[in-house]
């Protein structure tokens, strides 16, 4: 399970803030700055969104980095 700190840890390691996550999320701020506190627990399928987020934001960096050097005319 994740816990608070480990959350913020996947948040800024995707480049998101909290309203930002909110926001792709279409749920309030005050929701997801509850998680991990007062006894909320963070959902079970956060983690696994955060990573698959940062992952496909890799591979589109990594497509432009390629496109910008390699697909030249």
């Amino acid at each position: 399970m994740l816990n608070r700190d480990d959350f913020n840890k996947l948040l800024k390691k995707a480049h998101l803030t909290k309203k930002a996550f909110a926001e792709l999320l279409e749920t309030s701020y005050n929701t997801i700055n509850a998680w991990g506190s007062n006894g909320r627990e963070v959902p079970y399928w956060v983690q696994s969104w955060l990573t698959l987020y940062i992952e496909n934001k890799d591979c589109k960096e990594l497509k432009q980095l390629i496109k910008d050097n390699i697909c030249k005319e």
